[in-house]
């Protein structure tokens, strides 16, 4: 099974890669890359990003699972 982040993991590794959070509505945060004008949807405050939804925000940000160790 592989490793499941935390949203707060997931969004401190997303800062790192130029995103910033620009709204919240409900339980989803939504960052934005000005760099490539890329936009992700997180859901904030889970303790494990389901792998699906990871593999989502991977896709989403255009970053690789290397970038997340």
């Amino acid at each position: 099974m592989p490793k499941l982040y935390s949203s707060k993991r997931i969004i401190k590794v997303l800062g790192k890669n130029g995103f910033v959070v620009i709204s919240q509505k409900g339980s989803h945060l939504k960052l934005f890359s000005k760099s490539g004008r890329l936009v992700v949807i997180v859901p904030a405050n889970k303790k494990e990003i389901p792998v699906g939804t990871f593999y989502s925000i991977l896709r989403q940000s255009k970053l690789s699972k290397e970038d997340f160790k």
